[in-house]
């Protein structure tokens, strides 16, 4: 029996678009997502912007009678698992439940929640805390959702690193098929932090960009780069054993061929500057995949001082001067910084890059670092040849993951 792991469905909701089709083609454009704050008020934020999801509507995708019981990052995770299972052609009633899995990722799951019914504790007291407050805030409840809806009973999982969540958790499903496990995976990574309470943690932090001014404030590797740009929204991807997707004769994205994981160690927010675990996590990927050529890695760039140096030093200290060759590129430029989804979402873009053999830029891209100096893809997509690209995810607590994806032969 082969081990080999294909991608057949992907959906997503975010900043740029409310289904792949849209999501890529304003990607390859290079369009920008990130618009003025309008969903809450922020005269007391000197962070004035974010990436929003934007005209959804969870009728179309979700039962009215379940919705109130959703925290909105649930909602979100499920308008994309929706698309996602639909794109692929599965009929998950035709599949044993016990061979299905799901795995999840989000960093914060239901702040909104959170916030809204501590409020209510504070101003009108014990009696009129909502029951639903703890299924709806708590990070599990949204791959408890996709399991009640589909009827998935195997494995069904969720992943708490920060903004490395979804990317752990494309990685432990694509080990759980490739190792018999499960025959087909869903993964999907969520979040909706655009809340007062989530903003003013990461802006008091210093980690949310000054800049107000939605067309420049997100500028991954730039050398004027002051933060990133907070963001929703959610992706799904099908990972399944490839004599599945051949026996339904449907189409396949690209193969997924290697994951592995480690923690810096270090610090709680900040990166490791010698990149030590993160240079052993690129290394063990293309090790354990026998990769000879890298194409295009989709980095973490978040558009913080830090990171972007830090990622750009383990990309050369790996690759040395195959590194330049290397086309990089950031969709957080774009679409900001969605946190614990951010694995899913940028993996889509991957996948999609190898499928159109496209490489989506990094927008906003100016002034170049003399410490950030690899090909970052700058303003425009790059049509090329892609067989590997590799995706990057990092989360506060030093948790480093890396994703190698290849063109389906």
């Amino acid at each position: 029996m082969s081990d080999r792991v294909v991608i057949t469905g992907l959906g997503t909701i975010n900043p740029l678009g409310n289904s792949v089709k849209e999501f890529w083609q304003n990607l390859v454009e290079g369009k920008n997502g990130i618009t003025i704050n309008d969903r809450i008020d922020t005269t007391n934020f000197q962070v004035k912007i974010a990436g929003l999801v934007k005209n959804f509507d969870p009728l179309c995708y979700i039962d009215k009678k379940h919705i109130r019981k959703m925290d909105l990052f649930v909602q979100y995770g499920l308008a994309s698992v929706k698309e996602a299972i639909e794109d692929s052609l599965l009929d998950l009633t035709k599949v044993d439940p016990f061979r299905l899995g799901v795995f999840v990722g989000s960093g914060i799951g239901g702040i909104d929640t959170f916030q809204d019914q501590v409020k209510t504790l504070v101003e009108k007291g014990i009696s009129k805390i909502s029951p639903y407050f703890v299924p709806k805030m708590i990070v599990n409840i949204l791959a408890g959702w996709i399991g009640i809806l589909y009827n998935i009973r195997g494995p069904n999982l969720t992943y708490v690193s920060a903004c490395s969540s979804s990317l752990h958790a494309l990685g432990e499903a694509y080990n759980a098929v490739k190792n018999d496990l499960v025959d087909i995976a869903i993964v999907c990574g969520s979040e909706a932090p655009i809340v007062e309470s989530a903003i003013a943690g990461f802006e008091n932090m210093g980690a949310l960009s000054k800049n107000n001014d939605p067309n420049s404030a997100s500028r991954p590797f730039d050398l004027n780069r002051d933060g990133f740009v907070i963001s929703e929204g959610a992706g799904s991807l099908i990972l399944e054993k490839l004599e599945f997707a051949i026996k339904r004769n449907t189409k396949i994205y690209s193969e997924v061929i290697g994951y592995y994981h480690t923690c810096d160690a270090y610090h709680i927010t900040a990166p490791d500057p010698e990149a030590q675990s993160v240079i052993y996590t690129i290394k063990q990927v293309i090790k354990n995949t026998d990769i000879e050529q890298i194409d295009y890695i989709n980095a973490h760039g978040t558009s913080t001082q830090y990171n972007d140096k830090t990622e750009t030093f383990a990309i050369k200290s790996v690759l040395g001067q195959r590194a330049y060759k290397v086309n990089v590129s950031s969709i957080k430029s774009m679409i900001g910084h969605t946190l614990g989804a951010a694995g899913a979402i940028e993996s889509i873009a991957t996948v999609l890059s190898i499928y159109n053999q496209t490489i989506p830029p990094t927008i906003n891209y100016n002034t170049p670092d003399p410490e950030c100096d690899l090909n970052y893809t700058p303003n425009q997509a790059v049509k090329r040849e892609i067989n590997i690209a590799l995706k990057n995810s990092f989360g506060f607590g030093g948790h480093n993951v890396v994703v190698a994806f290849k063109k389906f032969l």
